[in-house]
């Protein structure tokens, strides 16, 4: 009787260690979002922060990032309960070509990073480990506005970095919480500062204000005039204001400009003449601020891009050169002196959407300036005789990211 009492004993002891061993090892289950046309508004837009993976499944790596973006799910979720502040989620792009189309999803997998519905230019490049998912995510989480306690911070500001200053009666009201969640999206863009009752008394003369400060010692602070509680009109301001006109082009930056899919126009420039790029800069603004959705201005340093330059047969001597790359071919500007005569910059720009740049790349000049082609409606024409080997020029993310990897392997 009292060996089957200590066996039974025993295998009651026995059997509750593998049920504990077991609920160790069984990770839980992922509360990964599952995205389609008829979620996806939904869910990114109440969504603090959202981390997609947009996926195949025949594509190897995408097979083999998916156990490691479960796990973070999971990690994340255990500091980050709330499902209303971080969000897990995926979309398989076979079965949804046209989410892939709209965020222009040309590889897989592709991690992409939403702030309160918005798509961030920054997709997550990092390693593909749970640890520094797990880690970036974590990192989204800091407070994008930092708290001013006197107004004496004020005059030790980094005046190399462009700087917002919000200044609030409470961080309870609705005028803040329009100011947070525009920071929250411009975090890479901008330094966000705020003061809040009788610290941010003596700016607070006719109601809360926000000031934008730019970039350089001595420059005039700039105020928004706009409703604060108007997220799209505070937010429109602010992007204006963090996001310079004009952006520089490198090799870690290369691929993210190209994935937001619009051609670029392009100063080449040696790296210490800054006359000519303050000349582009200008002509730029007074000649093109109506085509900015439509271009990407940016300049580029004539050493370090030399194999760009190579396919318009340039080299760092022939610098500062101007071109439009539209990820077909790239167009030479005929002659950077001719920067500053009115309309010439933008003629050139609007040549490149009425398809006149692409028509002459390959057929030499029109007979007249104004006559299009029948078949053409605007933009690079659809079909051309076969392409010299010179004109076989490589995908633009090559040209600007051929020093570095593409993709972080698993």
């Amino acid at each position: 009787m009292k060996l089957f009492v200590a066996f039974s004993s025993l295998h009651i002891r026995f059997s509750t260690f593998v049920l504990l061993v077991m609920g160790l090892s069984t990770p839980g289950q992922a509360e990964i979002v599952s995205l389609d046309s008829g979620n996806i508004d939904d869910i990114l837009n109440n969504a603090g922060v959202a981390l997609v993976n947009f996926y195949a499944d025949w594509c190897r790596f995408s097979q083999m990032l998916h156990p490691i973006f479960e796990e973070a799910s999971n990690v994340v979720r255990e500091e980050f309960p709330d499902s209303r502040q971080v969000v897990f989620a995926r979309v398989d792009c076979d079965q949804h070509a046209d989410i892939a189309q709209r965020y222009r999803i040309t590889k897989y997998p592709t991690l992409k990073l939403f702030r309160n519905g918005m798509m961030m230019k920054r997709e997550y490049r990092g390693q593909r480990s749970v640890t520094a998912i797990a880690d970036f995510i974590r990192q989204q989480q800091v407070d994008p506005v930092k708290e001013l306690h006197s107004m004496e911070e004020v005059n030790t500001l980094d005046r190399s970095k462009r700087n917002i200053i919000g200044y609030f009666e409470t961080k309870e009201s609705d005028n803040y919480r329009t100011y947070h969640k525009v920071a929250n999206i411009l975090r890479d863009d901008c330094t966000f500062l705020a003061a809040f009752g009788a610290v941010s008394a003596p700016e607070r003369f006719s109601g809360d204000n926000v000031i934008y400060k730019p970039v350089g010692d001595g420059m005039s602070d700039m105020v928004y005039l706009g409703s604060l509680t108007n997220f799209d009109l505070t937010y429109t301001w602010a992007q204006d204001k963090c996001v310079p006109l004009v952006r520089e082009i490198t090799f870690e930056n290369g691929e993210e400009l190209t994935e937001e899919g619009l051609p670029f126009l392009i100063l080449f420039h040696l790296k210490e003449d800054t006359g000519s790029l303050e000349k582009f800069q200008q002509e730029v603004t007074r000649q093109l601020i109506s085509e900015k959705g439509s271009i990407n201005f940016l300049h580029a340093d004539c050493d370090k891009f030399r194999h760009p330059l190579l396919h318009i047969q340039k080299t760092p001597a022939d610098c500062p050169v101007i071109a439009i790359d539209s990820f077909r071919h790239m167009y030479v500007f005929p002659d950077f002196n001719d920067l500053s005569i009115s309309g010439k910059l933008r003629q050139f720009v609007l040549d490149l959407h009425s398809g006149k740049l692409h028509r002459e790349f390959h057929h030499g000049p029109d007979p007249t300036d104004s006559t299009l082609g029948q078949e053409e409606t605007g933009g690079e024409v659809a079909s051309s005789p076969p392409e010299s080997s010179f004109q076989k020029l490589a995908p633009s993310e090559t040209r600007y990211t051929i020093l570095r990897r593409d993709r972080d392997e698993l």
